[in-house]
């Protein structure tokens, strides 16, 4: 398919997109008639559950479920249709084996059994036992650019990029249950509410953030924040969004319940990636095109450090003791190894060509919420 491919081609001009995106405008919510909230279908959010929505995954300590499972880093390339699988005790790859065209992300499973490869471009997902590190079959799935699950479980979401939709499927049989049209171009990242009944979604092409229901399965309203925004994530608290945006280069902070800005960082440029530390008191952000890696302290929501990496780090993974910070480095055919104590470079490690959503794998957490690990 033709998108798939000019997306590999847009992310390596993108520094000329970025000029051009950091014009655009900002601070508005749009919802129009046409998806105006539906007070019956999505009443008002409860509670967290839990002070903290990532509670679970604040320990060291992985899930007896994932016992006898040895830790491995897999890395999709999507500009060779490749994995490589790193021993992250010795930084040395020890398997490589073709996937499908375009691998975006490595998506753990809702109940971690199972690893999915997005092959994009494919219509696939090479499923992996992370027991064997092999891969065991190949599941039809159309345009899996990226791949999410529901707190509850219930539901596969994936994000099917080229044609501006969320797909809502079985999770075992991988069965359609409803497709919900994102009429913007790019919905490619989301994260959920902290009581899971709805989902935030970029649209990188197109500079909003849309608001879908999670029973209803609809969209039920917008945010317009200009630029290029990307990845998506929630705040421990539950109180916030953060938005990566690569075309203003920084991150906005966006009400949780309103999706209303109240305040954005300027991390660097490219600001693409997020990933939580394991103590929940950092949000790392990836500056693709600055070559560096901010430190959001997520109590203040102030930028504490800017750790200069070098490469072009994109997704990101912290290690189960939460000592290390794992980067894919999309232009620059690597994987760096960050400390997280002090910022340092640890090791650059070879891999295949754009290396997209790595996973290290297993980790701390009840669940998964998909992507290319986030826990809760």
């Amino acid at each position: 398919m033709q998108h798939s491919r000019r997306r590999i081609a847009i992310v390596s001009s993108i520094a000329a997109l970025c000029t051009i995106a950091a014009a655009c405008s900002m601070n508005r919510v749009d919802q129009p008639a046409a998806v105006a909230p539906k007070t019956a279908a999505s009443p008002a959010p409860a509670p967290a559950q839990e002070p903290n929505v990532y509670a679970a995954a604040m320990t060291d300590k992985i899930d007896p479920r994932l016992a006898g499972i040895t830790p491995r880093v897999y890395v999709p390339n999507a500009g060779s249709g490749t994995v490589d699988v790193i021993d992250p005790a010795t930084f040395k790859i020890i398997d490589h084996f073709k996937v499908g065209q375009i691998p975006h992300h490595i998506t753990p499973s809702w109940d971690m059994q199972h690893l999915y490869v997005n092959n994009t471009e494919s219509n696939t997902l090479t499923e992996i036992d992370p027991r064997s590190g092999k891969p065991t079959r190949t599941i039809p799935v159309e345009d899996p650019y990226n791949l999410y699950y529901t707190a509850d479980g219930s539901k596969a979401i994936v994000v099917a990029e080229r044609f501006l939709r969320l797909d809502f499927r079985d999770p075992k049989t991988w069965e359609l249950i409803r497709s919900v049209p994102i009429p913007y171009p790019g919905v490619d990242h989301l994260d959920f509410s902290a009581d899971g009944r709805f989902l935030v979604a970029s649209t990188e092409y197109s500079g909003y953030v849309a608001k879908v229901d999670i029973v209803e399965m609809e969209l039920t309203g917008q945010t317009k924040v200009g630029g290029l925004p990307i990845d998506v994530r929630l705040s421990p608290d539950g109180s916030v969004f953060y938005v990566a945006n690569q075309g203003r280069h920084g991150v906005h902070v966006l009400d949780a319940t309103t999706l209303k800005e109240i305040g954005f960082l300027p991390t660097g440029k490219g600001a693409h990636g997020f990933h939580v530390s394991r103590d929940t008191k950092s949000m790392y952000v990836s500056n693709r095109l600055a070559g560096t890696i901010s430190v959001i302290d997520t109590a203040t929501r102030r930028i504490r450090a800017t750790w200069r990496t070098g490469g072009s780090p994109d997704m990101m993974q912290v290690s189960p003791d939460g000592s290390q910070l794992w980067v894919s480095d999309r232009f620059s055919g690597t994987v760096t190894v960050v400390d997280t104590a002090t910022g340092d470079v640890i090791k650059k490690i070879k891999v295949g060509n754009n290396p997209h959503g790595l996973t290290y794998f297993p980790q701390p957490g009840r669940f998964s919420l998909g992507h290319n690990g986030v826990y809760r």
